[in-house]
């Protein structure tokens, strides 16, 4: 059949045959792409798409068994991910599930390459993620793999390669297996407990179904759950926790009773939002790092909503409450961000949790029980709650998007609820033209809604009503003078047209009968449509009037269009288009005319205003073609004609304006449908004769691009309308209502789109064109490239430009480029060869592509030999190079950003809730026109010919010529063309590096330049420096580092120099080790046999050894490094070098040598990596130790953590520590901290006894060559003299820190090779330590504790001499401490405890723990001596009681020590020492100190302060003051030290000692100040701190009456600080812990009542406190405003004041009795808080609160006070929206509102 029958497009009832055919096929596809159906050429993709798969299979499971895991696995997956891309899951269910195991092995195969498992853990995730495709019967994997490989490459919780999708499909004993395995890590001191809770967030299942439960959360979710209920203060686990029931309350909706947790899980929601409250705040800083994530807290609030109880809604609709007035406009701080991401996404949230419930298909997931649905009422009640705070948001800071994504989700819920309040707003701000910014944040909200409010439904059925009104008041915005607010009219007007048909059926009502008011209503209306469309083609014509070039720039200026105006030319057009698209024949007629007067009886120039109006006209001729081009074409064909009749036109260098723009307006109109442009093809053709010869470069330009969319619109295929009903609107209106139209989704199954498929006479006229126009152009220049005729350089550009606008044309016509392959490339036993995709070109006509191809090679070899300055050709020619290798009609970037605007519209107008892809119409036909252009851009792989080897060595030679802006461009289509074709690095790098070659003296620095760039590589394709291909980097990497010598490398040029740098880093930030050499695992080949259904397996050959190579490379680096070379080459080399280390090939003997000698290296940076490189040289030395697993464990039944009797041997004892032999060797040690504290691991393993360990204390004559090296070395006293003399250097002045490196270079030193170096080393650590010189200090700190971690393994023997020579060595370095070296010696100490067994290092303990605060040295030493003793303790964790009981004791007497520092090491020590005893659930009561107990002591030493009434004032009592001080003194010393502890432990401990700390409140109160300065003594600010803090702190539900208690108490204390104290407390942790207290009643009618007694408190600080208290309370409702509160405020309002009496004489002092007047001020201030607790609207009781409050402006101070303050207040609140608010109140009341605001006049 011929072509045009083979794509000729048939009726749509043939898609449903489609289905039946994959049944033929011989399997039933998982899931297609739909729109795949709807290409012209849909009935031969099926096949295409057969072969595909068939070769994916086959080739996978070959090379799978033929263990090649580069390139051939790493091949065909990529060719898989880009098969799901094209037609979507195209395979059956059993390969589906091959695939996926298939892939799944592979990823977690030992020792892969990290980039290669990012690749395909990729296309796993991508295999995973409809989890509807796929249930739990049909796939299982087991979950050991996927943890091993977490584990080995991600400590961090950051990368989790997409596990969220693996846990649906863990088999159902998952549950168990992992609880066994992490629970015993769960140890809260430890770090392991991140990582534990981290695992646990990845890898629990929570999609079990329910009659698996019990197998599944059930197992966990009550022990989880009271942990976190339990922890108090944010460690950073807590969020994995979170994020763990988020996902398991989303996914087990209604199988969980959350009930009992509501209160706890909002007050911890609220809590993490981080909300300023209070006056003066800290905030603990890990409260900010630590916060939840709001994407999770939104799933678990979403999911807690419906059911039964209705509890989670009342607590939603409490925290909106309670932050709404956060969301006002006014308000701003970095928790604003967070606040709108809650609110944007909690409605998408419910939406999607309402498809899930309503309209999704079923499938293998649970769904939710009937009775958890959420039913109408909940819907309503939530759209309800969420309002006010939306309506709010639409005008913040953070711009209007947030609040318009919102509503667009609460509005397809709620359509009556949520449209309404947005057009009240709307509206007006389209009258007012001095706010702009509340018209853009309007219309963006309006966008969101637009779907609900035009297709109206039985919810709004009066929502289309809105529509005219609305455009026609729109039109105003289209403002030459505003570009923002002219945007978003454009997108506005864009919008809603494109929902509505612009069809005048205003007859209808007239003659049919059937409709409803409000239809009939649509129907009048719609009679100005075409009043709507003109007044808008009037306004863009004024616009485009204004932005003529003459108008808006100077003569000098440039000339093309700016950003904003081709932003607003892009706005016009798509809108006019639209406009245009969605017209009745009727309004477009009278629009074309109009639009066809305009554009003919002005001129333009062409390049602003011009191609506004080209645009316009373009838009016109689109949806219309025959009626436009009718009137358009013959005008401008006969005006060009005119024109040209004189020959001299062609000549000149400026033309004629008139013929410029009919030139324009023809290159425009002619983008349409191909065979409309056939009958007038004879006229375009003999223009484009005349014209594309033109002398001056405008006209010739615009000539090009007349022919560019000639052949583009006849040669190409694209659908021809976007209508967003297919069909046309032409019916008369009895039988068709095109309002029934409005707002309709289009139908995928039955769109009806026209395509435009190249007939045969458009192929034939397409090259006829080419023929007559690019046959003489390629001749033209193909002469001049031989020298046979001559050309200016203005004539080759003219003839390069007309060839390239042919290939951009024509291209999607010409076959690919042709050509022998190149072979040998690559050893590789498959075949790597692509298939194209159809439909195949026409091969018949001459192919121009390699025509093109000869000549443009030809052109540029005589351009570069001849004139290499003509950079212009040489631009030309390298993008006709990019288009010969890639074009096939369409250009990737452009496909970007049309995708990505596809995806902005499509979100901006989406319905999430009913899904099922009901999109509009026109974007549909953008769907399927992308997906053919997608498949028209995928190249990957193909094969590299000859032709294509040539065209890259043209394309290396531009990039090392001479002007940069060539090479830049030529290196960037190198990259794409590199990325494109098979192994074609190899082939390219030689060359590369032959520019770098030491021994060439004929490159020039911009060759050398141009080199280096080509192996740099663009930021996002390949880097050639590091390839994953060994054969590449032995050649790479040892040139770069030779090319030091080269001639043309001079290192004055800093831009080499900086080449060099970015070079270095790349290669270091990128390189990953490379495979050396892989086992592919037997599963694996057993799953690759499956997948292989044909084609018998090749027997696997075994895999070469890469050794060789790796060695030959370091032998070539080792040889270059002898040559004299810059410093930098040097650093390089050795830089590389340290990359090439690995954990499974131990280095070569020479390169240990070349990296020891190197430690004494001159440069300090050869230096550094040399003292990394060795300490992996050690790891790699390092002798494998064998394990046991330890026997009598005795399991406790149940769960219970912390002290218990089968843990108790693992802890500290001094009566029983190992001091000889034999006691050494029958001790178990376990060196990690976490064993044993929650729960016993199934194996606990531990290091077998010493005879069973390999021999420690080898002779020189027992080593390995490598170990002989290093023993040589560091066995020479010079060496070691020079190292050391190295090490004790300082780098940076006081930036030094205690350096790990080091570290493990030592530790590996003593491990490897037990106590050899010891006496060598002895002497100098001896000097060092003498020295307090910062830096000799340092590096004894590091050899130090190297040598106490090194020596685990050393007999019992030489520990004990070990030890006799450390402890005095360090208790002189103890004693010569000083400021810079304290953190050093701590580090030091800290590093040496972690993880090993206390009683391995009880000599250091013991030494620590003499007498840390004897006063010798001064107080800072004193000092010291306890942070390097606490570095060590706190390491141990739970494992040292007994320590910590004497540490305590020790301490206690020293409490009311006089100096600061040391008050605040004791408060962090004993924060260290409290640590272990928490309150969690499980645990048993510790073993170590109790704070309880010690509270108690505490509180007897502070009697005489808390019995006593007297201010306590900070007594400085000089030093070695004779006699013993009085104990009230004694106390406050005492006093100091404890609020240091408090202070330092409110964020560090687990969990708060509530009860403990409420003895010290009293206290507190008593002392911390009122007003806010800084000169108070310390011991006033700590106690204001305490309060603050203590006051965050989370309270569990039985403390509330606890503390109230407290606070009651000292309420009515005698000190009015202590009273006003109470209220700032008050506030703080009411808020902070809101929802706990509010399900509480009692509670909070306790602080009600309290807040009530205050406001009658004597002192007015006091009462106006009170005051501000309460409103506080009303605004976050917390308290309601009710009857009675009103009642008792407006009667103590009324307590009466007597009359002024006559005064005495003498007496200043007026004598009101005080009670009354307080009493009457109570009640004016209770009023007032009212009044301001709802600053931003007017409840309906406001007014006559008003009122009543305006009766005492003229009472006696402080009450006039009060009422003047709250007016203002009110007036500067309300004053924004004074308009809405005034129609609260009557006219009355309005009058004397009037008075009192306005100010009184002077003048009166």
């Amino acid at each position: 059949c011929s072509s045009e029958e083979r794509y000729r497009v048939r009726d749509p009832e043939r898609i449903p045959v489609n289905r039946q055919r994959l049944g033929r096929q011989g399997f039933v596809s998982q899931k297609d792409i739909v729109y795949n159906k709807l290409l012209p050429y849909a009935d031969i993709l099926d096949d295409e798409s057969n072969v595909i798969l068939g070769q994916i299979k086959g080739n996978l499971g070959r090379a799978v068994q033929l263990r090649e895991i580069w390139p051939g696995v790493l091949f065909w997956t990529r060719k898989l991910s880009t098969y799901i891309r094209l037609y979507g899951r195209k395979f059956s269910k059993e390969d589906h599930v091959l695939f996926i195991k298939l892939l799944y092995e592979l990823i977690t195969i030992d020792k892969l390459e990290i980039s290669m498992m990012q690749g395909l853990a990729r296309l796993l995730i991508n295999l995973l993620k409809k989890t509807e495709l796929l249930s739990r019967e049909d796939l299982e994997l087991p979950w050991r793999p996927l943890y091993e490989l977490q584990d080995r490459i991600l400590y961090s919780k950051t990368e989790h390669l997409g596990l969220n999708w693996f846990p649906k499909y863990f088999p159902e004993s998952a549950t168990q297996e992992m609880l066994e395995e992490w629970r015993p890590l769960l140890c809260p001191f430890d770090v392991t407990m991140q990582r534990a809770i981290g695992y646990l967030e990845l890898f629990l299942p929570t999609t079990l179904p329910p009659e698996l439960h019990h197998k599944g959360f059930k197992l966990w979710f009550d022990e989880l759950i009271s942990l976190w209920v339990a922890v108090q203060n944010l460690p950073g686990w807590e969020v994995h926790l979170v994020n763990l029931f988020a996902r398991l309350a989303n996914d087990n909706i209604g199988y969980i009773d959350w009930d009992p947790y509501i209160p706890k899980i909002f007050t911890r929601v609220l809590r993490s939002l981080n909300l300023p409250v209070g006056t003066s705040q800290m905030l603990v800083p890990r409260y900010l790092t630590n916060a939840y994530d709001v994407v999770h807290v939104v799933l678990w609030v979403s999911a807690l909503l419906g059911g039964p109880s209705k509890q989670a809604q009342a607590q939603l609709r409490g925290l909106f409450n309670s932050i709404t007035s956060f969301f006002h406009p006014s308000n701003h701080g970095r928790w604003l961000m967070k606040l709108m991401k809650l609110l944007q996404r909690l409605p998408a949230s419910v939406v999607r949790r309402l498809h899930r419930e309503r309209y999704r298909k079923p499938t293998w997931l649970t769904p939710v029980p009937d009775s958890h649905k959420l039913t109408e009422a909940d819907i309503t009640a939530f759209v309800e709650s969420m309002m006010q705070p939306v309506l709010l948001a639409m005008f913040s800071k953070t711009g209007s998007l947030d609040a318009a994504q919102a509503l667009q989700n609460l509005a397809l819920m709620r359509p009556e609820l949520v449209i309404p309040p947005v057009l009240e707003k709307t509206y007006p701000a389209m009258e007012t033209l001095t706010e702009p910014h509340q018209l853009t944040a309007t219309l963006s909200c309006m966008i969101g809604v637009a779907r609900s409010l035009v297709s109206g439904g039985q919810r709004f059925p009066e929502g289309p009503t809105h529509m005219l009104p609305l455009l026609m008041r729109a039109l105003p915005g289209v403002d030459p003078n505003d570009f923002s607010k002219c945007m978003i009219t454009f997108q506005f007007i864009a919008t809603f047209v494109t929902l509505v048909p612009l069809v005048d059926c205003s007859s209808a009502v007239h003659e049919r009968s059937d409709l409803t008011a409000v239809e009939r209503e649509m129907c009048s209306a719609s009679a100005e449509f075409e009043d709507f469309v003109l007044q808008f083609m009037d306004r863009c014509f004024a616009l485009i009037d204004s932005s003529t070039l003459e108008q808006t720039r100077e003569e000098t200026e440039t000339e093309k269009m700016t950003h904003l105006e081709s932003l607003v030319e892009l706005g016009l057009s798509s809108t006019f288009s639209t406009i245009l698209t969605q017209c009745s024949i009727d309004i477009f007629k009278v629009a074309l005319e109009k639009v066809f007067i305009f554009a003919t009886t002005n001129i333009f120039e062409t390049r602003v205003a011009g191609r506004m109006v080209a645009d316009m006209c373009r838009a016109a001729s689109k949806v219309h073609p025959a009626q436009s081009l009718k009137l358009l074409v013959p005008h401008c064909c006969n005006a060009i004609n005119q024109l040209t009749v004189n020959e001299e036109v062609l000549s000149e260098e400026e033309l004629d304006k008139e013929l410029l723009w009919n030139l324009q307006l023809l290159s425009e109109v002619t983008r349409v449908d191909g065979d409309k442009i056939l009958p007038y093809s004879t006229q375009l053709v003999q223009i484009l004769q005349l014209t594309l010869h033109l002398k001056c470069k405008q006209g010739y330009t615009l000539a090009c691009n007349l022919l560019h969319h000639i052949l583009r619109s006849t040669a190409l295929i694209y659908p021809t309308e976007y209508c967003s009903v297919p069909g046309s609107f032409q019916q008369p209106t009895q039988d068709y209502l095109p309002i029934k139209d409005w707002g309709r989704p289009g139908d995928l199954w039955n769109l009806h789109i026209q395509w435009h498929v190249p007939s045969v006479e458009e192929t034939r006229f397409v090259f006829y064109v080419l023929d007559l126009i690019l046959q003489p152009e390629l001749l033209r220049l193909q002469r001049y490239a031989q020298g046979e005729r001559d050309m200016t350089r203005d004539d080759v550009l003219q003839s390069l430009s007309i060839v390239q606008h042919c290939l951009l044309g024509a291209g999607s016509l010409f076959p690919p480029l042709q050509g022998e392959p190149i072979p040998e490339l690559h050893v590789c036993m498959l075949l790597c060869k692509t298939s194209t995709l159809s439909p195949p070109p026409d091969v018949s006509r001459e192919n121009y592509r390699d025509a093109i191809c000869r000549v443009m090679r030809q052109l540029l070899h005589h351009i570069l030999e001849h004139s290499e300055d003509d950079t212009k050709s040489l631009f030309s020619i390298i993008k006709i190079i990019s288009d010969l290798l890639h074009f096939k009609g369409s250009q990737k970037h452009e496909f970007d950003s049309r995708w990505k605007s596809f995806n902005l519209v499509k979100k901006s107008m989406e319905n999430r809730l009913h899904g099922r892809k009901q999109h509009i119409r026109a974007l549909l036909i953008d769907r399927v026109m992308l997906q053919h252009e997608l498949r028209k851009l995928t190249v990957e792989g193909c094969e590299y010919r000859s032709i294509h080897q040539e065209l890259m060595r043209d394309l290396l030679r531009l990039s090392t010529s001479t002007y940069s802006q060539v090479r830049s461009r030529a290196q960037s289509v190198l990259f794409t063309a590199l990325g494109t074709y098979n192994f074609c690095c190899r082939d390219v790098i030689p060359r590369v590096l032959e520019f770098l070659e030491p021994d060439r003296s004929d490159v020039t620095q911009q060759q050398f330049k141009g080199a280096l760039y080509c192996l740099l590589g663009n930021h996002s394709g390949v880097c050639l420096a590091n390839l994953h291909d060994w054969d590449c980097i032995t050649l790479t990497w040892p040139a770069i580092v030779r090319s030091g010598l080269s001639s043309a490398m001079s290192l004055e040029k800093p831009s080499i120099v900086r080449l060099f740098d970015d070079l270095a880093d790349k290669i270091h930030r990128q390189y990953e080790t490379i495979g050396i050499d892989f086992a592919i695992p037997s599963e694996c080949r057993v799953v690759a046999v499956q997948l292989q259904t044909s084609g018998v397996p090749l027997p696997p050959e075994p895999v070469p050894s890469d050794q060789e190579e790796a060695e030959g490379l370091r032998k070539q680096e080792e040889k270059n490094l002898d040559s004299e070379q810059p410093w930098k080459f040097e650093h390089i080399a050795i830089g590389f070098m340290s990359l090439l280390l690995r954990d499974d090939h131990p280095l070569p003997s020479p390169a240990v040598l070349f990296f020891v000698k190197s430690l004494n290296h001159d440069s300090l940076l050869v230096r550094k990596v040399a003292i990394s490189a060795v300490a992996g040289i050690m790891k790699q030395l390092k002798r494998p130790h064998r394990k046991v697993p330890v026997s009598g464990m005795k399991e406790l039944a149940g769960l219970i953590a912390g002290d218990r009797p089968d843990n108790q041997w693992l802890q500290y004892n001094s009566s029983s520590l190992p001091r000889t032999q034999q006691d050494w060797e029958g001790c178990t040690f376990v060196e990690k901290t976490h064993w044993g504290y929650y729960s016993w691991p199934q194996k606990l393993m531990m290091y077998a006894p010493s005879e069973e360990q390999p021999k420690q204390g080898l002779t020189r004559e027992e080593m390995t060559e490598r170990e002989q090296i290093i023993y040589d070395h560091f066995s020479d006293p010079g060496f070691i003299n020079q190292l050391i003399e190295f090490l004790s250097l300082e780098d940076r002045k006081g930036k030094d820190k205690f350096s790990p490196r080091r570290f493990c270079l030592f530790k590996g030193l003593f491990r490897n090779f037990n106590d050899a170096f010891l006496p060598l080393l002895k002497p100098h650590m001896e000097r060092l330590v003498a020295d307090t010189h910062e830096s000799k200090q340092r590096c004894v700190a590091e050899i130090t504790s190297g040598l106490i971690r090194g020596s685990k393994h050393w007999s019992y023997g030489k520990v004990e001499s070990l030890w006799e020579m450390l402890c005095p060595l360090i208790r002189t370095a103890l004693n010569n401490i000083t400021v810079e070296t304290y953190a050093d010696w701590g580090t030091c100490i800290a590093t040496a405890c972690e993880s090993r067994d206390p009683r391995k290092l009880h000599w250091l303990f013991e030494m620590l723990m003499e007498s840390p605060v004897n006063g010798e040295g001064g107080s800072f030493v004193d000092a010291c001596r306890l942070y390097v003793l606490q570095g060590g303790l706190a390491q141990q964790e739970w494992r040292v009681p007994e320590l910590l009981h004497r540490l305590l004791q020790y301490l206690e007497p020293k409490l009311t020590q006089v100096y600061k520092n040391v008050r605040e090491r004791i408060g962090s020590v004993l924060t260290y020492i409290f640590m272990i005893d928490v309150n969690l659930p499980y645990t048993q009561p510790t073993a170590s100190p109790r704070i309880k107990e010690f509270t108690e002591r505490i509180l007897l030493r502070l009697k005489p302060l808390t019995e006593g009434d007297e201010e306590i004032q900070n007594h400085v009592v000089e030093e070695n003051d004779v006699g013993e001080q009085d104990e009230r003194t004694q106390a406050i010393k005492l006093l100091k030290t404890v609020l240091k502890w408090l202070m330092a432990s409110a964020g560090r401990s687990f969990s708060t000692a509530v009860p403990e700390q409420l003895q010290l409140l009293p206290l507190l109160f008593k002392i911390a100040p009122v007003e806010n300065d800084d000169s108070y003594d310390e011991l006033k600010r700590d106690a204001k701190t305490c309060l603050s803090l203590m006051s965050q702190g989370l309270l569990y539900t039985e403390q509330i009456p606890l503390v109230l208690s407290v606070i009651f108490q000292i309420a009515g204390s005698s000190s009015w600080h202590a009273r006003y104290t109470v209220l700032t407390y008050l506030q703080i942790m009411v808020f902070y812990n809101l929802f706990t207290f509010m399900s509480d009643q009692g509670a909070v009618n306790d602080v009600r009542a309290l807040v009530i007694r205050l406001l009658e408190d004597e002192q007015l600080e006091v009462r106006e406190m009170a005051a501000t208290t309460l409103s506080g309370f009303l605004q976050c409702n917390f308290l309601s405003i009710e009857g009675p509160m009103q009642s008792h405020f407006e009667a103590l309002c009324k307590t009466r004041l007597p009359k002024k009496r006559k005064r005495e004489l003498g007496s200043v002092v007026d004598t009101i009795p005080s009670g009354d007047l307080v009493r009457r001020h109570a009640g004016v201030l209770g009023l007032s808080a009212c009044i301001l607790s709802s600053p931003y609207d007017v409840p309906s009781w406001m007014p006559q609160l008003l009122m009543n409050l305006s009766v005492h402006l003229n009472d006696t101070q402080p009450i006039e006070m009060s009422v003047k303050k709250t007016l203002s207040n009110f007036r500067r609140t309300h004053h924004d929206n004074w308009q809405e608010h005034k129609q609260q109140f009557t006219d009355d009341q309005l009058l004397v509102l009037t008075d009192l605001l306005v100010s009184p006049c002077y003048y009166a």
